[in-house]
Parts: C-alpha cells; sequence; structure tokens
C-alpha cells in the first residue's frame, strides 16, 4: 500500500515538473501578441500625434497650396491672426543684428540681418515641413524656405551650405544649413525672414535676438496695428534701439503708417534719420527743407539725381 503511494506521488511529481515549461511556453505564447498590441497601440499615437501637429495645425487653414517655386507669394491675410511661439528654438545663438526690418536704401529690407560666419549652424526656428531648398545668385544665395505648423513662414538666406532637402519634416532646432556670404550679400550673415500667408512681418515682434528668447507664449497678428507694433518692436530690439517704419506691403491694400518713436535721453546723439516722401515733393524740395544737397541725398540712399521718388518712399537724409 506505501509502496503504491509512493508511484503516486512519483508520478504526480514527474508530470508536474514537465509541465512546467509547457505552462512557461503558455505565457510567453499568450504575452506575445499582447506585446505586439502594445506596440502597435504605441506606433499609432505617435502617428496620430504626428497628424495632430501636422494636419490639424493654423498652417492647413491658412495656405491653400504647396509649392516649390516661389520663396513667398502673397495670398489673403486675416485681419487677425495668433501666432504660437511656445516650443521655438532661436534659428542663431548670434546676438548681434546688423540691419532692421524696414526701410533701407531707399527699399523696404523684408527681415532681419543676424551676424554670423561662414560654418556657424542655423537651426529651424519651429517645427514644420521644408517647402524650398534653393540658390537664388541675386537675392538669398543658398537659402531654405520651412512652413511651420503654427502658420508662419521662416526663410533662411545667404547660407554656405543647406543641410535639408525639400519635403523634409524637421522639428524646432533641427540644423538646416550653415551661415555663409551667398547671393546678393557683402558679408558673412543670416537674412532670416517671418511671413504669414506670404506678407514679411517684422522678426522683432516675435524674436528676441539679444535675449535669445522669444517675446511671448503668442503673437497676435493685427492690421490695424501692426505697423505701431513693429516700430515699437525694432525700437525695443533692433539695431542700436533706433525705431524705423516698416510698412506692411500687402498688395492692392494700405495702411496707416507708424510714426517714428519719440527719442529718450538716453538715445544716442548719432542716429540714422529718415524722411517719408510725401506727395508732391521731389529731391529738391526734400534736401532744402533737411539742410542738405540732392547729391548728398542720393549718395546716401544710393540713387541718381533723375531718380523718380514716389509718395510713401523713405529716404535717408543723415
Amino acid at each position: 500500500m506505501f509502496i503504491k503511494k509512493l508511484k503516486t506521488i512519483a508520478i504526480l511529481t514527474v508530470a508536474t515538473t514537465l509541465s512546467l515549461p509547457m505552462m512557461g511556453q503558455d505565457l510567453l505564447a499568450r504575452q506575445a501578441p499582447i506585446d505586439r498590441k502594445m506596440k502597435a497601440v504605441d506606433s499609432m499615437a505617435l502617428h496620430r500625434l504626428i497628424q495632430a501637429e501636422s494636419y490639424d495645425s493654423p498652417a492647413a487653414d491658412l495656405y491653400n497650396d504647396w509649392n516649390n517655386r516661389y520663396a513667398h507669394k502673397a495670398s489673403v491675410l486675416p485681419d487677425t491672426f495668433r501666432i504660437d511661439l511656445r516650443g521655438f528654438h532661436m534659428p542663431t545663438t548670434s546676438r548681434v543684428l546688423t540691419s532692421n526690418f524696414g526701410a533701407r536704401w531707399g527699399r523696404q529690407h523684408k527681415g532681419l540681418d543676424i551676424k554670423v560666419y561662414i560654418g556657424d549652424t542655423i537651426r529651424a526656428a519651429f517645427s514644420g515641413k521644408v517647402r524650398i531648398v534653393r540658390y537664388e545668385g541675386k537675392g538669398y544665395g543658398k537659402y531654405v524656405v520651412i512652413r511651420h505648423y503654427n502658420g508662419l513662414e521662416t526663410i533662411y538666406g545667404h547660407m554656405s551650405k543647406q543641410l535639408v532637402t525639400e519635403e523634409q519634416e524637421v522639428r524646432a532646432g533641427d540644423p538646416i544649413g550653415l551661415g555663409g556670404n551667398t547671393g546678393r550679400s557683402t558679408g558673412s550673415h543670416l537674412h532670416f525672414e517671418t511671413r504669414l500667408c506670404g506678407i514679411a512681418l517684422n522678426p522683432a515682434l516675435m524674436f528676441d535676438f539679444k535675449n535669445q528668447d522669444v517675446v511671448d507664449d503668442y503673437y497676435v497678428f493685427r492690421k490695424s496695428t501692426y505697423n505701431r507694433e513693429s516700430a515699437e518692436a525694432t525700437r525695443l530690439r533692433g539695431v542700436g534701439g533706433i525705431a524705423v517704419n516698416g510698412d506692411l506691403d500687402i498688395p492692392q491694400q494700405s495702411y496707416a503708417s507708424a510714426q517714428p518713436a519719440a527719442k529718450t535721453k538716453n538715445a544716442r546723439t548719432h542716429t540714422t534719420r529718415f524722411h517719408k516722401v510725401s506727395k508732391g515733393e521731389t529731391l529738391s524740395s526734400i534736401a532744402r527743407k533737411r539742410g542738405m544737397t540732392v547729391s548728398a541725398i542720393c549718395k546716401l540712399n544710393h540713387i541718381k539725381s533723375n531718380t523718380k521718388i514716389r509718395p510713401g518712399q523713405i529716404l535717408r537724409y543723415n
């Protein structure tokens, strides 16, 4: 009887021992589909996040087309538009501005010039998709255009080398090129533009290069107050802290010009001064008004004495 019970216990022990690997295999077999499902869920969540950022964004409502031909082409500009500046990255670590947005040499300068050296890394200001990578000998030189999910487009000009390709997705801070002196440039620098619906906005409204930061979490663009705000931004964050009027250049539309900000006691003694041409004025009448000669005004503005000036044109007079 004892021997019979001993045999029964032995058989049960062997059976249990043999079944353990099988139970382990069954557990792994049951776990494998769960692991695959979890990976699938993670991938789907990531895909949805990317889709949400890429397609369910303000940029989708602003732009009707995607082309690689025009660096900027004006379209309908909303009366107001909120631009999300969070998640930004400064395009360069340089804090030195060499040229303001606005009137320059009798024409409108559509961006900010920042001092960089050949080979310095240039980075994407926000996440988005590269629209254009091209060379323009008489203009931007080697340049990149990125359309961002927040509705802005940024242009990076005069680079020595582009590090991205058209249609490439980039994240804020990704290297997109190297500083240079290509195109219409007199020295190595980065020409940086911020555009909304193809219209150039003053980057100083959003970026503070001297402090390597954005001005706020959001910038609310308003047609009615843009010019005044642009002049104030240049006064606070531009070259020398001197406001220069930068009219919003919208085809077939015009907006009141901002008045230059008043000087403060701390303002520099020698400041560049500009004259806005009124209807009926000539180079001779402006020269008399400003106590200068016509040739001196022409030299300052790189124009000829027989150049036809137009109302609204900005001329430097000192």
